[in-house]
C-alpha cells in the first residue's frame, strides 16, 4: 500500500509545525524516504487530538486510538501517512534527529494558537510557552519571531531550564492573535 500523499494545505502545514513546536513528533523511519507526523497527548486531551486529526485525516490512514504509556497512563494518539511535505518541514525544524528552530521560521497566528494549546501554561496572569527542550539560541529565535507578529515576551527561568513568558502588557494581543483558532476545550490556557 503506498503511504504517501499529495499538498497539504496552509492549515496543516501550520498545525504540523505549531504541533512540532509543542508535543508533536514528525519521525522518518530507516529505509524510508518520507516523513510523517505522530500526535501524541494523555486521554484528558481527548478534544483536542480529534480537532488536529479532523484536520488531517485526509493524510491518515486511521483515526485516534488509546493506548498505555511506559508510565501506565492513557494516551490518545494517530500518525499520518508519509509525506514530502512533511518531509521538508522535519528538513527545516530538525537536525541530527533534534527539535531546531531555523532563521526562516515564520510563526503565524495558527502555528502560535497550536504551539500554545500543545505547550502552554498560565499560572495567575502569566502566560508561558514551555520551550525548556529548545537550547538557548533557539529560544532567541522564538522570541524574535514572536516580535514579528507584534508579541512582547522574555525568558522565564523555571528550575534550570528556560520558558517563554508574554509581557503582561502583550497578553491582550497574544489572546487577540490566536483566539478565534484556540478550541473550546483547550481556551483554559489563554482565560485570566
Amino acid at each position: 500500500m503506498d503511504n504517501t500523499v499529495g499538498s497539504l494545505t496552509q492549515l496543516q502545514k501550520s498545525l504540523i509545525i505549531g504541533s512540532v513546536l509543542g508535543d508533536g513528533h514528525i519521525r522518518i523511519m530507516p529505509g524510508r524516504k518520507d516523513a510523517f507526523l505522530e500526535i501524541n497527548h494523555f486521554l484528558k486531551a481527548k478534544d483536542y487530538v480529534d480537532w488536529k486529526y479532523s484536520v488531517l485525516k485526509n493524510i491518515c490512514d486511521s483515526e485516534p486510538k488509546e493506548r498505555e504509556t511506559n508510565e501506565g497512563r492513557i494516551a490518545y494518539c494517530f500518525f499520518t501517512k508519509q509525506d514530502k511535505e512533511i518531509t521538508e518541514i522535519y528538513n527545516l525544524l530538525y537536525q541530527d534527529g533534534k527539535k531546531i528552530i531555523p532563521k526562516e521560521l515564520e510563526i503565524n497566528p495558527i502555528v502560535l494558537a497550536v504551539w500554545l494549546m500543545d505547550d502552554g501554561s498560565k499560572s495567575n496572569d502569566n502566560i508561558y510557552l514551555n520551550t525548556q527542550q529548545f537550547s538557548m539560541l533557539d529560544q532567541k529565535r522564538l522570541l524574535h519571531q514572536l516580535r514579528q507578529i507584534g508579541l512582547k515576551a522574555r525568558l522565564n527561568r523555571d528550575k534550570k531550564y528556560y520558558r517563554i513568558r508574554f509581557l503582561k502588557e502583550s497578553i491582550p494581543k497574544l489572546i487577540e492573535i490566536v483566539g478565534p483558532h484556540i478550541i473550546p476545550s483547550m481556551r483554559y490556557k489563554i482565560e485570566l
